[in-house]
């Protein structure tokens, strides 16, 4: 087993690591659609902190036609940030702080937003893998949205329970496997997501991933409870 200090080198990185992913796609002839697909990344890790944040956005369109007419069939933002307090910068031993922020009316919500505390845990099995585990308490709020009318908000006490992991394959190519679940009273919502990545040179790298989005009830019951997406895109580090 090793340990956070000698694994991420945490007293001699102190800038922030960036990243900006971006997918495109474009179809013409009997089915015309649009489809772009954006997130940004942040990471930060050094003595006693370790912080990173997410923006992902996916919006798809597609025309009609008949009437010629361009409507939207998906449109979905994310945004989640955490911040760990080590209690030592060689301890894989943290408290954190998370907050996330969903927008997508597709999935039978206006919206939903989480905060929560708790206790995280970073092991390092091998010099080339490790991986974060945490489990807190939080609060959620949201606006369910039923036969297109959007509902009162709505707020739970939730448990969240997350997980992390990441494999250095080689020099050039990793594989990150995260999954997160918030248990409410009455809705208990899941993400999760695979890829596998390979650099293109030193700051591109080609991704791809599968990823996935669960509401265990909703209120509408035209809609879905499961959201998938798999996509592949370049990855710019800087």
């Amino acid at each position: 087993m090793f340990d956070d200090a000698s694994d991420l080198n945490t007293e001699e990185k102190k800038d922030w690591d960036a990243s900006a992913e971006l997918g495109l796609l474009f179809t013409s002839g009997n089915t015309k659609t649009e489809t772009f697909k954006t997130k940004l990344n942040a990471a930060r890790d050094y003595e006693n902190w370790r912080h990173k944040g997410m923006i992902d956005y996916y919006r798809s369109e597609q025309e009609d036609q008949n009437t010629g007419d361009t409507y939207v069939t998906g449109d979905r933002l994310f945004v989640s940030g955490q911040s760990n307090y080590k209690f030592s910068p060689d301890s894989r031993s943290s408290l954190f702080v998370f907050g996330s922020y969903e927008k997508d009316k597709f999935s039978g919500y206006e919206y939903q937003g989480t905060v929560a505390v708790g206790y995280g845990a970073r092991y390092r099995y091998s010099p080339t893998l490790f991986a974060d585990y945490e489990i807190g308490p939080g609060y959620s709020v949201n606006k369910p949205i039923v036969n297109g009318v959007v509902q009162e908000q709505e707020s739970s006490a939730i448990l969240r329970l997350a997980g992390n992991l990441v494999w250095d394959i080689t020099k050039n190519s990793k594989f990150n496997a995260l999954a997160s679940t918030e248990i409410g009273e009455e809705n208990t919502k899941s993400r999760g997501e695979l890829s596998v990545s390979a650099n293109v040179n030193s700051s591109l790298a080609l991704k791809f991933s599968v990823a996935a989005n669960h509401n265990s009830y909703l209120e509408d019951p035209s809609k879905e409870k499961l959201d998938t997406e798999t996509a592949v895109t370049l990855v710019y580090s800087f």
